[in-house]
């Protein structure tokens, strides 16, 4: 009977383990380079002792990097620092003619520019902007955790650990396409990034 009830505790201990890993996600940056993701524009992505490096380039330009593959209903998770400006931002349902792009971005700013404020580019602009608030938790110059959860025409982004918005939007719900990270024009900017997951809702 002891033996029997070991093995099923065992078994069990298992499964919620297998289960807690699977709900992590699926990593986006492997860490070493940028397989499964696509450059838009001259702007600079490079990998750097395991961190993915955002930096102006030459044309102080804008320029994305996106995912190969689209995705609808997700939580997405990642880590950024700002070491120089910092002006950029996540980009979800989104699609690419060369470095113009349609879609959504979570803003991600320097200090009192609305980082985790929704975006619409190319439409609407400024969908939705955080309580200036909240605004005192992004840590200019340090890691920052961001999380955004998208399913059908509703956005939630919380900003380490702190809701920044709650949004419904019918046109959100229509979109489809790519999560793209970003470096805004005008030069002088540098972005890293780190521990990018995301999970298929």
């Amino acid at each position: 009977m002891m033996k029997t009830l070991i093995k099923t505790s065992a078994l069990m201990l298992a499964a919620v383990l297998v289960m807690s890993c699977a709900s992590d996600g699926t990593d986006l940056f492997n860490g070493k380079d940028l397989t499964g993701w696509t450059v838009y524009g001259t702007e600079k992505w490079y990998v750097e002792d395991g961190i993915l490096v955002s930096e102006s380039g030459p044309d102080g330009e804008y320029g994305y990097l996106g995912t190969e593959k689209n995705y609808k209903n997700f939580e997405l998770t990642a880590k950024f620092k700002q070491d120089e400006d910092g002006n950029s931002g996540i980009f979800f349902r989104s699609n690419f003619e060369g470095t113009k792009v349609s879609g959504w971005q979570v803003e991600v700013a320097p200090p009192g520019n609305d980082t985790g404020g929704v975006y619409e580019s190319y439409g609407r602009g400024w969908l939705i902007k955080p309580d200036p608030e909240k605004d005192k938790n992004l840590k200019f110059g340090e890691w920052n955790d961001i999380k955004i959860v998208v399913v059908d025409d509703h956005v939630t982004t919380w900003l380490n650990g702190v809701e920044m918005i709650d949004y419904t939007d019918p046109k959100i719900g229509e979109g489809e396409g790519q999560l793209a990270l970003q470096i805004h024009s005008g030069g002088g900017l540098k972005i890293s990034w780190k521990d990018i997951k995301v999970k298929e809702l």
